[in-house]
């Protein structure tokens, strides 16, 4: 296949580009890299079987030659990026999608969609099932982000409807693993950065908020499962081990050795920040036959090597 990812050099495309390629496949990478980075796709120069294009996908989008997939993972994802960015995020989520749409209508090329869990919003439904219509609030700061990928997945559907497209939806629970930013915002490399450096990890409120944490392979290999699926409506993807932020801090400290404890902060970082976390997954082992495999301390191990690299890197 030939397969063009919006969000190419961002942390989860990137880990995208390195599969498909590995997959024997042709990768068009677009980006505007207002949250990704060339650095992500650096290894790729070269490669014969990649290429990337600087482009703002809120423009519509030419890609010359044939395009067999469209995989939409153009977005800012972190709560940091999204409210730095929140006319951006929203354009992103409606006229990107609506522009990469369109260049998959025209190629008849598979659709896929990168959602995400913030679709639920605050839930009031614990674990979260694809059924859940969510409780978002569209006036509060993360509806940018919340309500643009809602808006997509109704246009996704909208086109798998009207045109008879071929389309896929995951719904991405809380992700990490190398190729994040340290400066994003979340509370991975939040907690990864301190604990690199030897500080105390702060956490917000009481700690007793919780999430769900998958490692970036896992993700990827779900998003291969999916694509290849003939399974047109939204899917979980995430780890069904919930943990409490307070409980997670202390699991980041044993990792890295770092003895310098945990300190609490009043509140939390951004209003409306929901309370759990947790995918129902049934859909995803059902229709995918996929679960997740990356033990969370084993995932943070390897994303402590490569934190530890780029910041030795930078001195």
């Amino acid at each position: 296949m030939r397969v063009l990812i919006t969000g190419g050099a961002g942390f989860i495309g990137s880990h995208l580009c390195d599969r498909f390629l590995r997959d024997g496949h042709s990768v068009v990478a677009m980006d505007n890299l207002i949250t990704g980075s060339t650095d992500n796709i650096a290894h790729l120069a070269g490669n014969r079987s990649f290429e990337f294009i600087y482009h703002d996908v809120s423009n519509f989008i030419h890609v010359p030659g044939p395009v067999d997939a469209v995989l939409h993972f153009a977005s800012p994802a972190s709560p940091m990026d999204y409210l730095k960015y929140p006319i951006q995020t929203l354009k992103v989520g409606a006229l990107g999608t609506h522009n990469a749409l369109g260049l998959a209508r025209a190629k008849d090329a598979r659709f896929f969609l990168a959602s995400t869990s913030e679709v639920y919003g605050d839930p009031l439904v614990h674990p979260q099932s694809e059924s859940y219509a969510g409780n978002v609030d569209p006036v509060g700061p993360r509806g940018v982000y919340d309500e643009a990928k809602r808006y997509a997945e109704a246009l996704v559907m909208a086109y798998h409807r009207q045109h008879k497209m071929d389309t896929r939806i995951v719904r991405i629970f809380n992700t990490y693993g190398p190729r994040m930013r340290l400066d994003d915002g979340r509370v991975v490399p939040n907690f990864i950065g301190q604990a690199v450096r030897g500080e105390a990890l702060t956490v917000y409120g009481d700690g007793s908020q919780t999430r769900s944490f998958q490692y970036i392979d896992d993700l990827v290999e779900a998003v291969v499962r999916l694509l290849r699926s003939d399974y047109v409506e939204p899917v979980n993807i995430g780890t069904t081990r919930e943990i409490s932020i307070l409980d997670f801090a202390k699991i980041v400290n044993r990792v890295a050795a770092n003895r310098a404890g945990i300190i609490f902060a009043d509140g939390s970082r951004i209003d409306g920040d929901p309370q759990t976390r947790r995918p129902d997954t049934s859909r995803a082992h059902e229709v995918l036959n996929w679960r997740p495999k990356v033990e969370l301390e084993h995932g943070l191990e390897w994303t402590f090597d490569y934190f530890r690299s780029v910041l030795s890197a930078a001195v």
